[in-house]
């Protein structure tokens, strides 16, 4: 189904700001077909003269449907329309007619022109016409809320048609809430109170306000139950200001354990304010889950905290352990488990960082491969690029995926781009050797001795030959394809050596890769020669957990 945007575009002249006038209408107009008991429709005048296309419509909550069916898409001409091409004519509310049927159900007929005022604030042309259509075979005699809904409805398919209504959203304000059945007051011109829905009045009960409504002056009323008195101010004014024809953001009230969340309209009908409805519910519960959430957020943020200072905590006791190891091997393996342990620490210290269990992962990536470089026994310039984006990723998958990375991009360059030594001799670098991680083409990170010592990571600097074709470097491509990660770390170091079996391979770092890859990531990998030079690690994660 095509959107009000795009009808409109397709099928009409109207300029881009009636269409995001029309936007506005729709976006609020659930309120208005509430207090009217009907269905509402949008119709804008097609290219074709004489006929009408329908782009929106919104169904009551407080009655019956007039249409089974959706209408958005139709377009209709002829006797069919007569009330639409009247009220958009003549720029009037239509209202005459006998009832109409729509199969077997009766239904009443209104049209509302829509304008959108001008810049200088006087009232423009018509743009569109609201058919308010209500169905009747429920029809029977009102209720006093029935009543004052009607009353209400009447005066905002008024200010509909001056143009006044709906008003501007304010900023954060994403819905219309609080809509008409959790609860109604409207004020007179004075700000006192003509009536109140029975939802309302149980509203401000909670608030402590136990008395009945009618007669109060609601803003006197906001000021004395909120418990802070910069909170009662506030809702006050909001009360004022739309009895002077203004539309101000909505407000909460605190009392007495209660939440009460209000939103205050003019009532302006022909441009002659007339008082205020305001709209009421309580939120009691909605608050105090949101409260519970905060109070999780902030506990789970802190368990990663403290598990991200108890990895580095042991990461610094395996360092000081290697420093005191004699054997060459066992110095090495103690290293490889401080970078394996920094690693997820990595992880653990984005999390308590973020608001929920999940990561931007591409800036972990980088920063792996910085502390990879640092440390790589090679004395080779070796340049590490990212291409593509991991985006954000569920921490599940990123623990372990961070893992892999860094024993693959460790693999690459160590045994891609060996010393002439060997990759296993334990003397790491020479002097003078340097590696490079690029991230989208820009060198992020520089390991090794070279005038004066290792520069830190984020250093920004231009490493000659990085980014010729023929020059060492390690390239990590990501992209995503039908809920799965697909991640190649490609280099174009020696290659794999003859009869490599990855599955029988004694590395203990290729026995990691497999078991987090297949085990806790539930995806596959493939260690292979590239196409013209060095070796491939393909990838491939599902997103989606089962």
């Amino acid at each position: 189904m095509s959107t009000l945007r795009e009808l409109a575009e397709e099928h009409t002249q109207l300029r881009p700001a009636d269409i995001d006038h029309l936007h506005r209408i729709a976006g609020d107009w659930q309120l208005l077909s509430d207090l009217s008991f009907a269905d509402l429709l949008l119709w804008v005048p097609v290219n074709d003269e004489g006929s009408f296309l329908c782009v929106a419509q919104v169904r009551p909550t407080t009655a019956p449907t007039a249409y089974q069916d959706d209408q958005v898409g139709r377009i209709v001409g002829g006797p069919e329309v007569a009330h639409l091409d009247i009220a958009y004519g003549q720029g009037r509310i239509w209202r005459e007619g006998d009832p109409v049927w729509y199969g077997d159900v009766p239904a009443r007929h209104e049209a509302i022109p829509v304008r959108l005022r001008t810049a200088d604030g006087e009232a423009g042309e018509v743009i569109a016409v609201v058919g308010r259509d209500t169905n009747l075979s429920t029809a029977r005699t009102p209720s006093q809320l029935e009543l004052n809904y009607l009353t209400t409805a009447d005066d905002l398919a008024q200010m509909i048609a001056d143009g006044t209504f709906p008003p501007p959203r304010h900023p954060g304000e994403t819905t219309s809430a609080p809509r008409v059945g959790d609860g109604l007051v409207r004020l007179d011109a004075g700000g006192k109170v003509t009536y109140a829905s029975p939802n309302a009045q149980s509203a401000y009960r909670r608030l402590g306000y136990a008395a009945h409504l009618v007669g109060e002056d609601l803003a006197k009323l906001h000021r004395r139950l909120a418990g802070d008195p910069l909170e009662g101010t506030d809702a006050g004014n909001a009360i004022l200001a739309a009895l002077r024809g203004e539309a101000p953001p909505r407000r909460e009230i605190d009392a007495r354990g209660a939440t009460m969340l209000t939103r205050a309209l003019p009532l302006m009908p022909a441009g002659v304010p007339i008082g205020a409805l305001v709209l009421v519910r309580d939120i009691t519960e909605v608050r105090r889950r949101d409260r519970a959430l905060i109070t999780k957020d902030a506990t789970i943020r802190e368990i990663h905290h403290r598990v991200k200072n108890n990895l580095q905590t042991v990461a610094a006791l395996l360092r000081l352990q290697a420093r005191r190891v004699a054997m060459p091997e066992a110095r090495v393996a103690l290293e490889e488990s401080v970078r394996r342990v920094a690693s997820i620490a990595l992880v653990h210290e984005t999390l308590s960082m973020s608001s929920d269990e999940a990561v931007e992962f591409d800036g972990i990536v980088d920063r792996v491969a910085s502390a990879a470089t640092e440390v790589a026994a090679t004395e080779q310039t070796v340049g590490m690029r990212r291409k593509g984006s991991f985006g954000v990723l569920p921490a599940e998958i990123a623990t372990s995926l961070v893992m892999v990375l860094n024993e693959l991009l460790l693999n690459a360059v160590e045994h891609g781009f060996p010393p002439p030594e060997g990759p296993e001799d334990g003397s790491g670098p020479a002097p003078g050797g340097a590696v490079a991680v690029v991230a989208g083409g820009a060198v992020v990170a520089a390991g090794g001795v070279a005038g004066g010592g290792a520069v830190g990571p984020g250093s920004l600097l231009p490493v000659a030959g990085v980014e010729s074709a023929l020059a060492p470097q390690v390239v990590v491509s990501v992209h995503r394809f039908r809920k799965q990660l697909h991640v190649t770390v490609a280099d174009n170091g020696r290659g794999l050596p003859a009869g490599f079996d990855a599955e029988r391979s004694g590395r203990l770092g290729l026995q990691i890769v497999r078991a987090l890859v297949t085990g806790e990531l539930r995806g596959t990998i493939e260690l292979r020669n590239g196409a013209e030079a060095g070796t491939e690690a393909v990838l491939v994660v599902p997103l989606a957990r089962s």
